[in-house]
């Protein structure tokens, strides 16, 4: 018998896979987890995502997570996310075709993520650039 899935589990590596400077919506990485679920994904991020990147998982229209906009918006500029602001710069949203990620450029692990649920991709834990 398989072993049973671990939604959050996998949500979180796909979370930590995403690189500075790039976002995926909630549906992108449901996908990636071959699932519909964007809300579930949203309820694990909810959850369990104050120790995850959790401003690179945004909303298909290119807005940040609710009621944390200012914050992911500090973490966007460190990053240099690229943004598209309003004419009056008042309001902003991510710049969806620049900064869209859909994945590593050698494909997603068919076998699952090391047990560590982390890509060993040298990145420190925060998910932002050494330095």
């Amino acid at each position: 018998m398989p072993e049973p899935v671990d939604f959050g589990a996998e949500v979180a590596a796909v979370v930590r896979a995403i690189p500075p400077a790039h976002v995926m919506t909630y549906g992108d990485v449901a996908a990636v987890l071959g699932s519909r679920a964007s809300r579930a994904v949203g309820k694990v991020m909810a959850h369990e995502g104050a120790d995850l990147p959790w401003w690179r998982v945004v909303r298909a229209g290119g807005l940040p997570p609710v009621r944390h906009e200012a914050r992911a918006l500090e973490r966007y500029r460190v990053e240099g996310t690229p943004l598209r602001w309003s004419r009056d710069g008042a309001s902003w949203r991510l710049d969806m075709p620049r900064a869209r990620w859909s994945g590593p450029e050698d494909g997603w692990p068919a076998d699952g993520w090391p047990e560590d649920g982390r890509p060993d991709d040298g990145r420190p834990d925060d998910g932002l650039p050494a330095g």
